[in-house]
């Protein structure tokens, strides 16, 4: 009989090599792209994946970075308790942030973060697509509407989830945050590279 404790360890462990698959990298090398890592950003998400021009390949990135962050929870509600599983998201978050595949240099969790936050409390999930949604399509900044959306969703799993939903998300926008903290430099400077600008500009 496994253990509580040794569940929620495999199932943490399990997130974290899910959202350690680095999609970005391994699509755009199938594409015949080299390293995503040399151009741009040298970030291995969707953001960076869409300066080699290939829009396909950064849509397909954000799909299966969602993708993993949903499943790591989806796949831990079947073997553990919902408030546990929420650590299973979590762990894809980091997975995806330190791959140990990649030297722990990852992408920045924002379509594994938002995946996680869908699968885990959909309400705040989709109000949190909605506002990257406006942002960027406002303000031509994929990097504002991150940092926009991932400080709207605590607020919003406050009115509407659980504690545990708010400390998620809470956690999410932190790790989010930090890994932005170059793009928040920029944007503060008005150097911020806006979305469709050039092949090799950071973000």
């Amino acid at each position: 009989m496994i253990s509580d404790d040794f569940l929620t360890i495999l199932v943490c462990l399990a997130g974290y090599l899910l959202g350690s698959i680095p999609f970005g990298l391994l699509l755009t090398r199938l594409a015949g792209l080299g390293d995503i890592r040399s151009i741009g950003s040298g970030n291995i998400g969707a953001t960076n994946v869409l300066r080699t021009g290939r829009k396909e390949l950064a849509a397909a990135t954000v799909v299966l970075d969602g993708l993993k962050g949903a499943a790591a929870v989806l796949i831990a509600r079947q073997l553990v308790e919902p408030d546990i599983a929420l650590f299973a998201g979590l762990a894809a978050v980091l997975g995806h942030l330190f791959p140990v595949w990649l030297r722990f240099k990852g992408g920045k969790g924002v379509a594994t973060g938002l995946g996680v936050l869908i699968a885990a409390a959909w309400p705040v999930g989709l109000a949190a697509c909605a506002v990257w949604l406006v942002v960027a399509g406002l303000a031509r900044l994929s990097s504002l509407a991150a940092l926009a959306a991932f400080a709207s969703a605590p607020v919003v799993a406050l009115i509407l989830e659980e504690f545990s939903v708010v400390k998620l998300a809470l956690t999410i926008a932190v790790l989010v945050f930090v890994r932005h903290q170059g793009n928040i430099r920029r944007l503060f400077a008005g150097t911020e590279p806006r979305i469709g600008r050039g092949k090799t500009e950071r973000a």
